[in-house]
């Protein structure tokens, strides 16, 4: 049965969900992160970032894709995140070979729902690493309107996970409606 499929994730999906974003993070991350960070310590960093979030899910959402079964993209929203930009897509990762089937844009317009049913009129915001091209060329075709520039803050708070001082940008969309 080879069928995309979107559900809401929880605390059951936090192994899966570290795993994909570890992968995201050393395919797009390297150069800004530290390569001993990405390859050998970020596993566990984000299998315990991930149990925490999907085990006390109060104020957040994370919308899940899968198929076959397999988890192929995810997204996660912080409602209320900002007073004046709203709620933080705080990760939005699709499996590499996946990329371009148009699951990251459903799972942003999920998301843009899942946000509107819960905080009508609230603004939709994430942040992109300066390196990520990609990322920020894909967020800009579905309207996402770049905003000011920040030095990343490193993982954990350790400043030995950064590669110097990488700087992200936040991208936003005053009305997410327009998402979905």
């Amino acid at each position: 049965m080879n069928e995309l499929r979107f559900r809401t994730g929880g605390a059951a999906d936090a192994a899966a969900v570290a795993e994909l974003h570890g992968d995201s993070w050393r395919r797009h991350y390297r150069g800004a992160y530290a390569d001993q960070f990405l390859d050998e310590e970020s596993p566990e960093y984000l299998a315990a970032m991930w149990a925490g979030r999907l085990a006390a899910r109060e104020g957040t959402h994370t919308t899940l894709a899968e198929y076959d079964g397999k988890l192929v993209g995810l997204a996660h929203l912080i409602i209320d995140a900002d007073p004046k930009y709203g709620a933080l897509v705080d990760n939005l990762h699709v499996r590499a070979p996946l990329k371009r089937q148009g699951i990251g844009t459903q799972l942003l317009a999920r998301t843009a729902n899942a946000l509107q049913e819960v905080a009508p009129g609230s603004g939709l915001y994430l942040w992109v690493l300066e390196q990520n091209t990609a990322a920020q060329g894909f967020y800009e075709a579905r309207g996402g309107i770049r905003g000011d520039r920040k030095d990343v803050p490193p993982p954990g708070g350790e400043p030995r996970r950064l590669n110097g001082q990488p700087a992200c940008f936040r991208y936003y969309w005053p009305d997410p409606s327009l998402l979905a």
